[in-house]
């Protein structure tokens, strides 16, 4: 790599040899400078000099990697182009773990989301092989209650939102955790920006409403923290990635190349949250749950198992939701004529449409009070779609009487 010393005259724009090496990350011509300064002083590279206002000189944290950089303060100077290469293909080929994150931030416009766990040391110093999956877990729930409020705001959410809410994820980028002390992910700008919102106002809330409990014994502020997305799920998953530690901590950073949004905080600061701060979670997440009511709703679905104990009487059923509710599948317990009908539209391919009560005491999974059980009339194509789906799940093999099980609506 190329060192300039600061008094030197700029020299001509030349090729560089290592320009059309490949490198991770994205091409000289779509970095920002500015953005690239920006990710290194977050990943804690220090600037140790450079000509003032025409480049710096980088180097990664720790002592003696060997590793630095030039980076051109814009792209006003005729080699920026070249410094920009160099610089690139340079954090390619260091080991600096922070590197990558750099490389990754800028190929695709991320808000950074990081999870610190502070874990007692195993003798020798040595980690758990739990501890990595016990903080990817307690991260991808701490994404999914984010995600859960971004579509609604409500203290529990059950199954409602949730296979919506998991595909967001699907875009989300992870890093590594190898000693699951430290977790980055990547939330693309384009994609992932609500998430990461939602997030930031959500930890935020929380960590006020357990000062305000701890303050005043009082748990009014988890009801107002409602709007701001904390919830059951959270909670839990907060309580999640705190315990069997001696602390833990969470900070969403933004990405410098789409700036803060509107109404959030540009630091990065970490939230931070304590062993002692459990009891708190969990009974905020108990009083998140049983005070969600169960809500009223029309479902049409299509019959995915049956079961009853006899060949008459009352028999439980499982729907896979069509319309009407957002959740995967409900179980309903039906009387004797209902359930006819319900296995009579089943083998003639057409869904049904039933009136009910979505229970929150069952996750939302359970529809109550029944009424109105009535097929739904579909076109051919339909109900060819219908039938082939049913077929290709293996679960309908043995589809009524007892090969199904009691519990065939779980």
């Amino acid at each position: 790599m190329t060192h300039r010393p600061s008094g030197e005259p700029l020299k001509p724009v030349r090729p560089h040899p290592d320009t059309d090496a490949v490198h991770d990350g994205p091409a000289p011509a779509d970095v920002d400078p500015a953005v690239l300064t920006a990710l290194l002083g977050r990943h804690g590279w220090q600037r140790r000099g450079g000509a003032a206002g025409r480049y710096g000189r980088w180097t990664p944290p720790g002592p003696g990697t060997g590793t630095s950089l030039l980076v051109p303060a814009s792209r006003a100077f005729p080699d920026s182009e070249d410094l920009l290469a160099e610089a690139l293909l340079a954090l390619s080929r260091t080991g600096t773990p922070s590197a990558r994150e750099i490389l990754l931030a800028l190929a695709v416009p991320s808000d950074e989301i990081h999870w610190w766990r502070d874990i007692p040391a195993a003798p020798g110093g040595a980690t758990a092989w739990t501890t990595e999956e016990q903080l990817r877990s307690a991260a991808r729930r701490t994404l999914l209650a984010a995600a859960l409020a971004a579509r609604a705001r409500t203290g529990f959410h059950g199954a409602r939102h949730r296979r919506a809410a998991a595909a967001e994820l699907d875009t989300v980028l992870a890093g590594p955790a190898p000693d699951g002390r430290r977790l980055t992910v990547f939330a693309p700008v384009t994609t992932g920006r609500p998430l990461a919102v939602r997030l930031h106002h959500a930890l935020h809330a929380t960590r006020e409403a357990i000062d305000y409990r701890r303050a005043t014994g009082g748990m009014d502020a988890f009801d107002t923290a409602v709007t701001a997305g904390v919830s059951h799920e959270l909670t839990e998953a907060l309580a999640a990635l705190v315990r069997g530690t001696e602390g833990a901590r969470i900070a969403v950073a933004w990405s410098p190349a789409a700036g803060v949004p509107a109404g959030c905080a540009a630091s990065a600061e970490p939230v931070e949250f304590s062993p002692g701060d459990l009891p708190v979670l969990l009974e905020a997440g108990l009083r998140y749950r049983h005070a969600e009511p169960s809500v009223t709703v029309r479902i049409t679905g299509a019959v995915v198992r049956m079961h009853r104990s006899g060949p008459r009487g009352e028999g439980t059923v499982r729907l896979r939701v069509l319309a009407g509710a957002e959740v995967g599948q409900v179980r309903i317990t039906l009387g004797e004529e209902d359930y006819r009908v319900a296995g009579h539209a089943h083998l003639v391919g057409l869904p049904v449409r039933v009136r009910g009560r979505l229970e929150s005491r069952g996750g939302f999974r359970r529809l109550t009070g029944v009424q109105e059980v009535a097929p739904v009339q579909v076109d051919e194509a339909e109900r060819d779609r219908l039938m082939k789906a049913l077929q290709a799940n293996a679960e309908t093999a043995a589809f009524f009487g007892e090969a199904c099980g009691p519990d065939c609506g779980e």
